[in-house]
């Protein structure tokens, strides 16, 4: 069998295997019962109420007004009352609803107390996933126009996605809310809570905003030298940030572990409750591989010595552990990204077709 044919022969095993998938996957999605990429969301609505105290109590000032939930009993018994002329806020919020307490709600016949509705937005999304994932993995057959668009696809919507999540979850409520809160809480954030201090909240957002507005300055030539000094200040702290991080996390506890005994004792009692001590033999083996690993690891890289003689053979154990800790960090990265296959395949046949419970 030449090349050519052995071509034709995979080529036609791929299409028998795409014409095989489209038909499954449209039998899954009009013929069969649970559908493709059927969604359900749970709804809740909310409702918050700027209310205020109607009586100080025992004689002291009344507390400001803060935001409560439209339910509050209080209300209810009078305790507290709206504030006139501050309309109260609601919003919904949906939440997935996995296939599997769908269809126990079902079963059970829908009790109250749960609002499920189908979601055809994340069908749509679904659908959308699944076929990129799909896209990206026809590079198994060859690189092909359809997975660079996927791969280009996934660089910018995540991108963007990024974007979109340190906006909200960074600007807004670290920056924004304290500088104007009542829009905020209007627009975006309905449960923000009032704030005893706004004042203060403002003049210390004012310093992120200021050295935003600064680094915006390189985008001009004219004072483009200005962007330096705030991009300088950023540098620092994070510098230093990331130190003493770096330092309480990794640095401290490696050399804390090679500060144990090596040969550890397990404390215990008798049958007559006398003290008694056993060594731990597993305990004092990993202590002393442990000293061995570092001085060994230090003994390699330590250049001043000929790496001869004794010196020589704890360098050459040196380079064993470096083999076996590089060994084992290819190793776990290799493990996650099979975790990350085996997610996008569970996504698959779970999600979207609804193969797997």
């Amino acid at each position: 069998m030449n090349g050519s044919s052995a071509r034709t022969i995979v080529r036609a095993a791929w299409i028998v295997l795409l014409v095989g998938a489209l038909a499954g996957i449209g039998w899954k999605a009009f013929l069969s019962e649970g559908g493709v990429a059927r969604t359900h969301v749970e709804i809740k609505s909310f409702e918050r109420v700027l209310a205020e105290q109607t009586q100080p109590a025992d004689g002291n000032a009344p507390a400001s007004p803060a935001w409560v939930a439209g339910d509050d009993p209080r209300l209810a018994d009078g305790t507290l009352k709206p504030v006139v002329g501050r309309e109260p806020i609601a919003w919904k919020e949906e939440t997935l609803v996995a296939r599997k307490d769908y269809r126990q709600w079902v079963e059970e016949g829908s009790p109250g107390g749960r609002v499920i509705e189908r979601s055809t937005a994340d069908e749509i999304g679904v659908w959308i996933a699944a076929l990129l994932t799909l896209a990206i993995l026809s590079f198994l057959y060859r690189d092909n126009p359809v997975y660079k668009v996927a791969e280009s696809l996934l660089v910018g919507v995540s991108a963007g996605y990024w974007m979109v999540f340190y906006f909200w979850s960074v600007l807004v409520p670290k920056l924004f809310a304290p500088l104007a809160p009542d829009i905020v809480r209007a627009l975006a954030m309905p449960e923000l809570q009032v704030s005893t201090t706004p004042g203060s909240d403002m003049l210390i957002a004012l310093v992120p905003l200021t050295l935003g507005v600064l680094m915006l300055c390189r985008l001009l030539p004219r004072v483009g030298w200005i962007a330096v000094w705030p991009l300088a200040f950023i540098i620092g702290t994070t510098a230093g940030l990331r130190l003493i991080s770096s330092v309480e996390a990794d640095l401290l506890p490696q050399a804390l572990d090679t500060m144990k005994p090596l040969l550890v004792f397990t404390s215990g009692a008798d049958a007559q409750g006398n003290p008694t001590s056993s060594l731990d033999l597993l305990a004092s083996i990993s202590s002393i591989v442990g000293v061995l690993g570092v001085l060994s690891v230090l003994s390699y890289f330590f250049f001043s010595f000929e790496h001869k003689g004794a010196f020589g053979a704890s360098a050459r154990l040196g380079v064993w552990f470096l083999m076996v800790t590089l060994g084992s960090a290819f190793g776990l990265t290799v493990m996650g990204r099979i975790t990350l296959l085996s997610q996008r395949f569970e996504f698959l046949f779970k999600d979207w077709l609804d193969l797997i419970q």
